[in-house]
Parts: structure tokens; sequence; C-alpha cells
């Protein structure tokens, strides 16, 4: 992958005037607006610049639309190139600024006077034509060798020569549920895309119209195809869907391809192009981010990095990838290739917080000589993926690669699948997830971070979460409706393997018995046939596996258990209906309250009882209820209980 970043060199107009030949030493310019006031945009009408599905992310995550939303005043923008000659090239909307073309002095001068002007900042020249070279990625790409080609495995989905890299993240376990990326949008932010039209690997992306478009943020010439090969690379870690040579990690997922580098000159207009390309990607509605790309020094040592801007978030790229997680997006971030050289530290911006910093890995889980190390102060590199000796697909056909540029994409095709089955969590919830299924997430360190993520262990995780959301912290149900011809049973998998549930009269006769093969946090139907034909009494519905047995006491009829099933919510979990059945436990007047999980009353009813009569009261305002775990409380002058109520 590609090492550079600049020092975010804010030039201070004054100094500007000091010296009026710096305006001549380059030809791109970033000029900073001091605010967004008397824009014809308002937040009150975010469609006119936020595509309906970047809104809806929003909404879903409950991300507010703020100023940062809001384009560049354009009245600005024309104000400035009013001032002489000069060509707009883009916006960063994040940083209110906007890169231009000029290499006149007096106009540089006018611009800088103007009074919303804040600053006017040199970060590169005006690139010549392209390139499909990539001279500065520390990569090798190389055919594959015998040996490789004969160690081909296969799976369920066939993936050939890339099977090792997506088993070491137990990667096909999402595969094997159906999680493949399918409707997930990745926007992937590189140097080009060579040939990514006609090759064999991307047919069934194009087949099914996955490529959703491209966009040039360095020659502005609307195409990504003819550019760099490096892009190309990285997408088939994702996309590439040839059974048997190679299938990617991600194959059904949708890609925006976007250019923001230009491999024969390094500046930090690259930045600001990474930027602009991030703030499209999220205003059409990407879900994630996926770059290989990276910033430290340039061409021009004025513009170098150094240790100090570490953690700082006052690199341009840094910001703007802080900008993208907090609109809601998954950002990950090929960590760097510096581990051999001087610089030795991961690059930009792999240092922000909310950025996933990919190392790399062999496909035993060896660290790669190269991979950056993380800078003292955070845990970084925050995961690792295999990025020494990749499979990748090229122009030429199946090859393999190395650096931290395909550990990337390797692995961010594999959170799509994890999102995709679990798209109301957010992306700070996803990657909380990815780091603690991984395997030094109790000792990380600065080469590894977390470790090697477990995707079978980080759908536990979620699956977990959205159980206990759901069902709270019980795992168990029993619907034992006397109206009904059959027991219900509802159970949240345990463990992984055989289990089994019986039914057991007061003697302890086993009337009935189901064997099941559960998966951890997986939730099973279950019932007992002929309910209604048994004798009242009680009776015990018995779960057990290799690991656990619980026990529920069961009442029908008369014969309601002593302390246990005098208050029963009916049926469970519920849809519409909740019914509340009561065997009385003493005489006089008694609340029933509906709360919800924050503890707030949302329907109470008044009763008065007669000790061991039956009652059957309905709470109305279950229909309306969103799905969740509830409780209802039982509150008399002797007796006090809480049972829960589930809503699915």
């Amino acid at each position: 992958m590609k090492s550079v970043f600049t020092k975010t060199v804010v030039c201070i107009v004054a100094l500007l005037f000091l010296c009026s030949n710096s305006y001549s030493q380059f030809t791109k310019w970033i000029i900073q607006f001091k605010d967004k006031n008397n824009s014809p945009y308002s937040l009150s009408n975010p469609r006119a610049y936020l595509s309906p599905r970047a809104i809806a992310r929003r909404r879903l995550h409950n991300i507010t639309i703020d100023s940062a939303d809001l384009p560049a005043n354009p009245s600005y923008i024309t104000q400035v190139l009013a001032q002489g000659p000069s060509n707009y090239l883009s916006t960063s909307k994040w940083l209110n600024q906007i890169l231009i073309y000029c290499n006149d002095n007096a106009t540089l001068t006018a611009i800088a006077a103007l009074p919303f002007v804040k600053g006017v900042n040199a970060v590169g020249y005006l690139p010549s034509g392209n390139n499909n070279q990539s001279d500065k990625f520390k990569e090798t790409v190389e055919p594959l060798t015998q040996e490789q080609k004969n160690k081909k495995l296969l799976a369920n989905y066939d993936y050939g020569f890339s099977y090792d890299q997506v088993h070491i993240h137990n990667g096909e376990f999402l595969h094997q549920k159906g999680y493949t990326g399918k409707g997930v949008i990745i926007a992937i932010i590189d140097a080009g895309f060579y040939h990514y039209r006609t090759i064999k690997a991307f047919d069934s992306v194009r087949a099914r119209n996955g490529f959703l478009g491209e966009k040039d943020f360095v020659a502005f010439d609307g195409s990504v195809n003819e550019d760099d090969s490096h892009g190309e690379y990285c997408l088939s870690t994702i996309a590439a869907n040839v059974p048997g040579q190679m299938v990617g990690t991600a194959p059904d997922a949708s890609f925006w391809l976007l250019r923001g580098e230009y491999t024969p000159s390094e500046y930090p207009i690259e930045e600001h192009n990474w930027d602009a390309a991030a703030e499209f990607a999220d205003s059409a509605g990407a879900d994630m981010i996926s770059s290989s790309l990276g910033y430290f020094q340039f061409d021009n040592s004025q513009f170098d990095h150094t240790y100090n801007d570490f953690y700082k978030n006052t690199t341009m790229v840094s910001q703007g990838a802080t900008y993208a997680a907090k609109k809601g997006l998954i950002v990950t971030n090929s960590a760097g290739n510096e581990g051999f050289s001087s610089w030795n530290y991961i690059i930009f911006p792999a240092d922000d917080d909310s950025v996933c910093a990919v190392a790399a890995t062999d496909v035993n889980g060896n660290i790669a000589y190269f991979s950056s190390f993380g800078y003292p102060g955070k845990v970084k590199p925050n995961i690792a993926s295999v990025g020494s000796g990749t499979t990748v697909y090229t122009s030429f056909g199946v090859s393999y690669a190395s650096g931290t540029s395909f550990s990337n994409p390797n692995i961010n095709g594999l959170i799509a699948c994890l999102w995709q089955a679990f798209p109301k969590f957010n992306n700070m919830q996803i990657l909380k997830a990815v780091y603690a299924s991984s395997d030094r997430a109790r000792n990380p360190n600065n080469r590894y971070g977390y470790g090697l993520p477990n995707m079978k262990k980080a759908f536990h995780i979620l699956k977990r979460a959205q159980n206990v959301e759901l069902y709270g912290n019980d795992w168990l149900f029993v619907n034992a409706n006397i109206n009904s011809n059959k027991m219900d049973v509802r159970l949240i998998g345990q463990t992984d393997g055989a289990a089994t549930l019986s039914l057991i009269n007061k003697a302890g006769k086993i009337l009935s018995t189901s064997s099941l093969n559960t998966e951890e946090e997986e939730v099973y139907e279950n019932s007992f046939a002929d309910w209604n034909q048994l004798a009242p009494g009680k009776y015990s519905v018995v779960y057990k596996d290799a690991l656990k047995t619980r026990s529920i006491e069961v009442s029908k009829g008369e014969e309601y258990s002593d302390n246990n099933n005098w208050l029963q919510a009916q049926p469970v979990p519920f849809k519409q209906r909740l019914t509340v059945n009561l065997q009385a436990p003493e005489n006089g007047a008694a609340t029933l309250k509906l709360v919800n999980a924050n503890g707030n009353t949302l329907q109470t009813k008044h009763v008065t009882l007669v000790e061991n009569k039956h009652y059957s009261f309905s709470f109305d305002v279950a229909a309306s209820m969103p799905q969740g775990i509830y409780y209802v409380q039982y509150d008399g002058s002797t007796q006090h209980k809480t049972i829960s109520a589930i809503k699915e």
C-alpha cells in the first residue's frame, strides 16, 4: 500500500503575504472558509444534498444532520473564482474548503483577502495524465507458484486459492448462513481500478449491477478504469467471484469505486481528495469505506508529518475519516507497510480513534515483517488480516500479493457480511464486536492490535446483544395456555451441539422428548402436542445439553405452583395481544403495571381480588408497542412480583 500523508500545513495568510514567491511554487490550493453563513442549503431540507439512503442511515442510528452536512456556500465559491484565473476542482464540506487550480500570485492574494476566507494553503501540483503503475506502493504482486496452486482448498463455497484468507477469520461461517454482503454498499478509495470493467473476477458484480458508479477526484474525467491497478487488486479480495479460483469476502456487496490517489507524486492534495471521496460516499448512501491508502511523507518535505501528529486529529485525512465515522460509516484502513522502515509506525488516517486500522499477517497468522507498528498511546493497529501472500485477482488471473493494502479489504468484506446480519447495530457496535472476537482481545499489542477477528464469535456477540434486547437475560420460555392444544417452548441456544427438551409430569415420568441440534444464541421454537389432553397438575419442561440443565415448572388448570406460577403472561412471546393470567395470592386491592425496559409505566390496571380465584387481564397498549422486553408488575398488600413479557 502507499505510504503518504502531510503535516496538514495550515498556511497563515499573513505569512503568505511575506513571501509572494511561495505562491508560485504550487498550482493546487486549498481555500478554507470561515463559515457557511447565508447558504441556500438548510438542515430542514437534507434531500437537497444527501441521498435518501444517507438520510435513512442517520435516522436508523440516531445521527443528527448538522452543519457539517451542509455543502460549502456556493456564493463563496463563485466569489473565489471571480478573483482571477483559476479552476474549481472539488469541495470538502466537512472541512469547509475547496480545491482550486491557480498559478497566478495576484489571484491568490486577492482570494486570501476575501472576508470569508480563513486560509489559502498549498497542497500540490496539477498532475499530467493517468498512471497505471504503482511505483510508490510498497506491495508486491506475483503469479501463484506451483506449490500454491497445489494447495487449493475447497469449502461449501468453492473459494479456491482464497480459502485460507477467508478461513483464518471463520468467514465461511457467515457465508454459509447466507451473509455475503448483499445490501451493503462499500466505497473503495484508491488510486484506480485498472480494467475492472472487463476482468473476469467481477463478471457477477457487473451482471447484478453491483457497481453503483465511479468517480475520479484526481483527473475529474469520470472514469477509474484506465488508472492504477492497485484498487483492482484490493477490490478483488472483496468482490471476486470465480468459483474454484477465488471468491472474495463479500461477493454480493455493492460498490462505489472512487479515485483519490495520484501515484506518480506525493502531495497533501491527496488527503483532500480522500476527504472529498469519503464525503461523496457518505452522501451517496454508502455503508462502509475501504481505504488502502495512507500518508506521512511527501515529495516536498515541508509537508511531512511527524510523530507529534499522532492521535491529535489535525491531519486532513484523519479529520475526514473522523467525520465519516460520525456520519455512521464503518471506515477500515491499512495500517501501513512501515514496520521495516525508519518511520516504523502506522500512517494516517489509521491513527484515528474511529478508524479500524488493519495490520498484515500470513495465512498462518504470523505478523508480516513490513506491517506497521502501532504508535504508543492507543491500541493500534486495531486488528489483523491476511496481507502477506494474499490471493488477489489481476488482469492476468489469480495472483498473490503482499501488503497491508490487501489485509484491509479482506477483513472489510467480512465486516460487511457481519453488518448485513445485524443492520440495526451502528458502526461502532459492529467494530466493537469484531475487536472483542479477536484472538488477542484480552492482551492487545502494537503489532496485531486485538488480533485476528473470528466472525463466528463476532456473530454470537451481536446475536447475544440482540437477544438480550428482545428477551432480557432469560433464554428458556414456556407458553402453557390451557386453551391451546399444544405447549410452545422457545429457547435460545446455549452451546453448539445436541440438546433435548422433555416434558415430565409430577411423578417424574417423561411424557415427550424432542432432540435439537443447537447453535449458540440462535432462537429455536418447539412444542409438545396434546397439552389440552393432559390432566390438571404440575409439569416440568427440562432442557439439557452437554453443559447445562434447566427445568421450568408449569401448572395446568386449578393446581398452580405455590410461589412460581400464580402470575403468568400469555402468550410468550406475544405479537399483538398480551394477556395476564392471575391466581389471586391474597384478598383486596392490587395493581398490575406493564413496564418497559427503561422502567417507564405504559399501562396500569387497578383490581380487587379474591384469594385463589383465577383472573385474566389484557393490556390494550401491547399492540402498538415496539419489539423488545417488557415487564408485568404485581403490587398487592402482601405480595409483589415481576415477570417478563417479550414482544416480537
